[in-house]
């Protein structure tokens, strides 16, 4: 069988040439994007307080979170205990506050030998000045300063990445607990990327 070499036609030359001055088109757009791109300060941050209620068997009214399961009897540091939460966040540390998201997820202890545990959780916002949700996860090293990541989001943070930088504000006992959390959110390029598509 014998294959015959054709020339391209006009057409294809002017469909071709299109695409190739769309992508540099595209390209150039991008770069330049990317170049005024500071990934040293944060594009968007702000500071939340997040206040945890644990479930005491008698004050369900004003319980946040409850333990899904009871710790392990291999230490005293709750190895093993799951809780599950649903918490108000505030732009003070008041609880009293108007809250402006909820934090709903989960963290378990997960060390023998000191107070740590592993939090998965995702901040949902509903009001005026932000809709949508910041997802957060990572392991909550108590006496660490930088204890968790962002790893996502939707709505008004939409692939949102980042640090949100945890520390414990105050609290009593193992019963009642506030974080004071200060978020800092950094432009996704795959983001920009996306735009231009």
């Amino acid at each position: 069988m014998v294959v015959l070499k054709t020339n391209p036609t006009m057409k294809q030359l002017v469909v071709k040439s299109w695409f190739f001055f769309f992508f540099l088109l595209a390209s150039q757009s991008v770069s330049a994007h990317k170049k005024s791109f500071n990934q040293k300060e944060p594009c968007k941050r702000f500071v939340l307080y997040y206040h945890d209620i644990l479930f005491n068997g008698t004050d369900s009214a004003n319980a946040t979170s409850a333990a899904a399961t009871e710790p392990t009897e291999l230490n005293k540091f709750n190895f093993g205990m799951l809780v599950v939460f649903d918490d108000p966040m505030t732009k003070d540390n008041s609880l009293r506050t108007h809250s402006v998201a909820r934090a709903q997820g989960f963290y378990f202890y997960d060390m023998r030998s000191s107070y740590t545990a592993w939090f998965a959780y995702t901040l949902i916002f509903n009001s005026t000045k932000n809709k949508g949700t910041i997802n957060i996860m990572g392991a909550d090293l108590m006496m660490e300063k930088t204890r968790d990541s962002v790893v996502g989001g939707t709505g008004d943070f939409f692939m949102a990445r980042g640090i949100a930088t945890i520390q414990t504000d105050t609290s009593q006992g193992d019963y009642y607990f506030r974080l004071k959390m200060d978020i800092k959110l950094y432009v996704n390029v795959m983001k920009i990327i996306r735009f231009y598509e």
